[in-house]
């Protein structure tokens, strides 16, 4: 799997949540637009790569150690 198809999953789990976000920051009174979100989800894309390329480091360090 390549970034590209990453960076989509990770948007797709994103957007499963959105509602929940938006509800919790309406609450706290901030408004929430497309353009004030989109740095938000580059950042998360940043981290979900992250995030994923350590979880695979860790499968194959423990793939091997079988």
């Amino acid at each position: 799997m390549n970034n590209q198809d990453n960076t989509l999953q990770f948007m797709q789990i994103a957007m499963k949540y959105l509602p929940e976000a938006k509800e919790q920051l309406d609450q706290a009174g901030v408004e929430l637009s497309m353009e004030l979100i989109q740095p938000f989800m580059n950042l998360f894309s940043k981290v979900m790569q992250e995030a994923y390329e350590l979880g695979k480091e860790d499968a194959l360090k423990e793939s091997l150690s079988k």
